[in-house]
């Protein structure tokens, strides 16, 4: 699914200035890495996209639908084709490894049997089938977040919004979720990723997009993290 970004600006109360004028397009099936320091705008227009936020000014367009026009019917409808990952997670502590995947589809109203299948399938996906009873206390950070990339997962959404996803990881588990991003954009869905790993960003390279104090400073197909020793 396409994304459309055109003239966004986003102000929060008093006059904070998270966003200013960003005009940005992102293709149905693209990968894009969201890079810049803390306090640039990329937590606010992944949250502006996932439609948790709405714009000041501005349209954004997913697919076919303008979010600043979306009703609040419509919202539970759109968000079921957005998939989202925390930096921190956000699992249930007291639900094992299904059951954190399985209540995303129960609460969608899917049935039982279709709950039941298409849980295991991304549990496996992800390569937690011998975890999946298991609670997230009792798991590895990496294994806790491929659970929350597994429930991101398990509506095959047409968008897939990733927030620091290695953030708390080593360099190994970090390579690991990598693959398993890259191998979500395979399948044809649209991915974007926001990160500080410099490694992974010049190591798997992609496009590009660098904010810098809430405006667009770069766009590059196959960026690096620096340009010149600086972001």
């Amino acid at each position: 699914m396409d994304i459309r970004l055109s003239g966004i600006t986003k102000v929060f109360e008093p006059d904070i200035v998270a966003l200013e004028d960003i005009y940005l397009s992102v293709d149905s099936g693209e990968f894009l890495y969201l890079v810049g320091t803390t306090g640039s705008g990329k937590t606010t227009l992944l949250r502006l996209i996932s439609r948790e936020y709405l714009p000041t000014r501005g349209q954004i367009t997913v697919g076919d639908r303008n979010l600043r026009k979306l009703r609040s019917s419509e919202l539970p409808y759109y968000r079921r084709e957005v998939g989202v990952v925390f930096q921190d997670f956000k699992l249930l502590p007291n639900l094992t490894v299904f059951e954190n995947v399985a209540f995303v589809l129960e609460a969608m109203g899917i049935p039982p049997k279709l709950v039941e299948s298409r849980s295991n399938e991304v549990i496996d996906q992800v390569g937690l089938w011998r975890r999946r009873f298991l609670k997230p206390p009792q798991l590895s950070g990496g294994e806790q977040q491929r659970v929350a990339i597994a429930r991101a997962m398990a509506n095959s959404p047409a968008v897939f919004l990733a927030d620091e996803p290695t953030g708390n990881l080593d360099l190994r588990t970090s390579e690991e979720i990598m693959r398993l991003l890259l191998s979500i954009n395979a399948s044809g869905t649209t991915v974007i990723v926001a990160t500080h790993d410099q490694y992974l960003v010049d190591a798997y390279r992609q496009r590009l997009v660098e904010l810098h104090n809430g405006r667009l400073k770069r766009d590059e197909r196959r960026g690096r993290y620096f340009v010149d020793g600086e972001l």
